[in-house]
């Protein structure tokens, strides 16, 4: 069976004719272009520096989808880190701030929440 069996075939025209021809398709709400299920889609998937694919990303949700998403979740992991080596570790204020190359006040700002 080729791909020519299983695809529709892409026209400009609409199979009922429509009082509105600049939306008209074989699909409602698209313009002359065709809406196939995903099978049909060649998406290539590679990943980014945290997963090798999408279907392997440890996350529930991409961090690409949101604002400032990678960011974000880069600082929670240095907050997470700083807060251990202050409580496990016994480090100090000064010592983080210069590990992690940020000002003190950063240091106390995170110990704070």
């Amino acid at each position: 069976m080729s791909s020519d069996e299983i695809l529709p075939q892409k026209s400009g025209f609409s199979e009922t004719p429509d009082k509105y021809p600049e939306k008209s398709s074989i699909f409602p709400g698209t313009r002359g272009e065709l809406d196939l299920p995903p099978e049909y889609c060649h998406y290539r998937d590679d990943g980014c520096e945290f997963a090798s694919s999408c279907l392997d990303c440890p996350f529930p949700e991409c961090i690409y989808a949101q604002p400032g998403g990678r960011q974000r979740w880069l600082k929670r992991l240095r907050d997470r880190e700083v807060s251990r080596l202050f409580t496990a570790e016994g480090k100090g204020v000064k010592e983080l701030a210069l590990v992690f190359g940020v000002s003190q006040r950063t240091i106390q700002r995170i110990l704070k929440n």
